[in-house]
């Protein structure tokens, strides 16, 4: 018996040595095949698990049915209930909305009538066990307890696909709920028709975040309808068509000779007519789109490809890389049409249009990604742009479902577009362009009144005066950098003197930027750089002074002299990350998070920080504190992200500071170099080219640079240009377990 057990366990053996033999070397989708996208689905990370593909207009995911900061996405790692499938999300925002057309199958007949007012009290709603449910590049998969059945989702560009399995000779049904609504969303008005026995189209209209929201869909079954109930405001209607602000409907289907239920979903913000267009032909189905979603997704992730022999950094870096293409969102329709807040119907002529645009957030690193690594993405998002400006008059600040947010502090569309221009890319209209960020800068609203009367913002005028005084003076900066490569240089002399706004806030006795009043000489007091109080009666914006006294990227040198020169700046800068992690106030903004001495990874204006060191003199320290980052801030759980991942910008920091580099100054067309981490980064950029990133002997330990050569000769600078990178070529850093001090430093 023993000698039997013996050969079968030899067998077994080898044959999974072939197995696994084989499957390495047929592996079509290895970049994939390292996504987890349940990081960042706990904690403060708000992204979701659903199915996708880069920059798709829909994002199939289960909504857990709970309205709290943590359930922005509508999904979050500590839940165990399912109130059912939407297909539009939010990846890693800060304020919730989306979750429209809510899909839901069961195995029973449910009540549709009864009033909820709260998630416990669906009568759809289901149990389900994270040991039952996989997400996957472009696919999710979740067994509901309750009714037995097994979910499956996958889509492609603008068609989502679903797949049911019932437990053998149950019911099936499904049902679909257009007033489901969490966190800040609300339906206003809904319908539901049932045009055929496979066909179902309606509308939700909704008022949240986005205060106009019109989405129309069409669904397509794979199997007949047999029997149906609608409701409209919780009323039963004897018809096949409903509307009303909360409508619903439960179907039920001839379930045939099969346990398996199909069904096709496409959405529009223009008609129904445009969503039946922009359904996938009746050739595509479940298995093929989810083979060619993983495809899809493996080859944006193949752009760039690292080496290393820790398989962890693996996963973050390509689950970072995959959150970083899931934003922005495709808006436009097949045909090109789309709607406007104002519910004008618009056509992209020659460009794909894009909402859900983070700006505040992925101006600092998102967009110089996708300006690397997806030029015609970002050309396109800035016709998006420009397309909102026509109606507005006014660049965007945060736009969902094309509706202007006016969330966040800034005008942050303006860096993208000059961080876009001075990269080489066109594809849009570079004079309307200029025009509409001078015209931008030069209106009254959000505090620009005050600023131009003044030069700076007073606090006592306006909340948040001093993120806002220093962020008009970055996004100063970048009208002037565009109006030089146009060849206006009144308008370059004029906002390049306005840029300096910040030299009004600056307390050097203190160190810190702080608030000033409108007679220009008195500080707002007491003062507690540690302070923090949430958007309201403050001076920061989602944080205190530490975390805000370091926004002067465009010119790092002139801000170490008001400092008082290179010692006294990278003393006060250590100590940045050295202080004590206390945050005083009784309203502490939830957004203070990764803390790292008063740094907080968790949060977007502390992005830059630690690669001012290299303008001060010691770039070894940039190289220290960039490792540590890398090394504290991101992990592969659910809690992998140290705060809200705020569409694509968490990643993009991870994804550029790993291989070495951050755009500190993002249109700059610079980036900065830190510390490596992995042996070897290729980019593989437009045209067939590759820009090599190569770190001899990198470790845990040894992060510091000793040497670099690009192109096999001496590299001492603590800079690239984006055009020495796009000529492709070798960058080749030595790396060491002591600083070298000179390395990187001027002469």
């Amino acid at each position: 018996m023993k000698k039997i057990l013996l050969s079968v366990l030899v067998l077994v053996f080898i044959t999974s040595c072939k197995v696994k033999s084989y499957k390495n070397k047929n592996q079509k989708n290895v970049f994939a095949d390292y996504v987890d996208p349940f990081i960042g689905t706990g904690g403060h990370g708000h992204t979701y698990p659903g199915a996708t593909v880069p920059f798709g207009m829909l994002q199939v995911s289960p909504d857990n049915g709970i309205s709290s900061w943590d359930w922005c996405s509508g999904y979050h790692y500590s839940d165990s209930i399912v109130s059912g499938f939407s297909h539009l999300h939010l990846s890693g925002t800060g304020i919730g909305d989306l979750a429209d057309i809510l899909f839901m199958p069961t195995n029973k007949k449910v009540d549709l009538t009864t009033k909820t007012i709260s998630r416990d009290q669906l009568p759809y709603k289901s149990s389900y066990s994270h040991a039952n449910e996989k997400s996957i590049s472009g696919y999710y998969q979740v067994f509901l307890k309750d009714p037995k059945i097994n979910v499956e989702l996958t889509s492609s560009q603008r068609t989502a696909y679903h797949k049911y399995t019932f437990a053998k000779n149950d019911k099936q049904s499904v049902v679909i709920d257009l007033g489901f609504a969490i966190n800040w969303d609300k339906a206003l008005k809904t319908g539901i028709t049932i045009e055929d026995q496979y066909t179902i189209s309606g509308y939700r209209y909704s008022t949240g975040w986005a205060k106009n929201q019109k989405v129309f869909f069409v669904a397509v079954f794979s199997k007949p309808i047999k029997e149906s109930v609608l409701t409209a405001d919780k009323q039963i209607v004897n018809t096949k068509k409903t509307d009303g602000e909360n409508t619903a409907a439960q179907l039920f289907f001839d379930a045939g000779n099969s346990d398996e239920l199909f069904l096709k979903v496409a959405l529009s913000s223009v008609s129904v007519a445009n969503a039946k267009e922009n359904l996938d032909d009746e050739k595509s189905n479940f298995k093929t789109v989810k083979s060619q979603a993983s495809s899809i997704w493996n080859s944006a992730l193949s752009k760039i490809e690292i080496e290393t022999p820790i398989d962890s950094l693996k996963t973050i870096f390509y689950t970072a890389l995959y959150h970083a293409q899931v934003a922005p969102v495709t808006y436009s329709d097949k045909n090109g049409q789309f709607r406007k807040e104002n519910d004008e119907i618009a056509t992209a002529n020659n460009y794909t249009a894009y909402s859900t645009l983070s700006l505040w957030d992925t101006f600092r690193a998102e967009n110089p990604l996708l300006t690397l690594l997806a030029p015609d993405k970002t050309s396109d998002i800035v016709n998006s742009m420009l397309a909102y400006y026509d109606t507005k008059k006014i660049l965007p600040v945060w736009t969902l479902y094309a509706n202007e947010t006016n969330t966040m502090t800034g005008y942050h569309s303006i860096p993208v577009i000059v961080d876009a221009y001075l990269k080489g890319v066109r594809g849009f209209d570079a004079e309307k362009a200029f025009s509409a960020m001078k015209t931008t800068m030069m209106q009254d609203e959000r505090g620009l009144n005050f600023y131009k009367k003044y030069g700076y913002i007073p606090y006592n005028l306006l909340d948040e005066s001093v993120t806002i005084t220093l962020e008009y003076a970055y996004d100063d900066w970048c009208v002037a950098q565009m109006a030089k490569a146009l060849g206006k240089n009144e308008d370059y002399q004029f906002f390049l003197k306005r840029s300096q706004a910040y030299q009004y806030l600056f307390d050097p006795k203190t160190g810190f930027m702080r608030g000033k009043s409108e007679d220009g000489k008195s500080w707002n007091e007491p003062f507690d750089p540690k302070h923090s109080n949430h958007r309201e009666h403050t001076d920061y914006t989602e944080g205190n002074a530490w975390q805000h006294s370091w926004f002067v990227p465009h010119n790092v040198e002139n801000f170490v002299s008001l400092h008082g020169g290179n010692e006294i700046f990278t003393k006060r800068l250590e100590q940045l990350f050295t202080e004590s992690s206390e945050i005083t106030g009784n309203n502490v903004s939830a957004d203070i998070s990764g803390l790292i001495g008063q740094y907080a990874h968790g949060n977007e204006p502390s992005h830059h920080i630690a690669y001012m060191f290299n303008h001060a003199g010691q770039p070894w320290r940039t190289q220290y504190w960039v490792r540590h980052i890398l090394d504290t801030q991101y992990n592969t759980t659910p809690n992998g992200l140290s705060g809200n991942e705020d569409c694509g910008q968490m990643s993009a920091w991870y994804i550029f500071s790993s291989m070495g580099l951050y755009p500190m100054n993002p249109a700059s067309a610079e980036y900065e170099i830190g510390s490596p981490i992995f042996e070897k980064a290729t980019i593989n950029l437009e045209g067939g080219k590759k820009f090599v990133i190569e770190a001899e002997n990198v470790s845990d330990k040894n992060f510091y640079i000793q040497s670099a050569t690009l192109n096999g000769a001496d590299f001492n600078q603590t800079a690239i240009s984006h055009q020495q990178i796009l000529k492709g070529g070798v960058l080749h850093f030595v790396m060491g377990a002591q600083p070298n001090k000179n390395w990187g430093i001027k002469k």
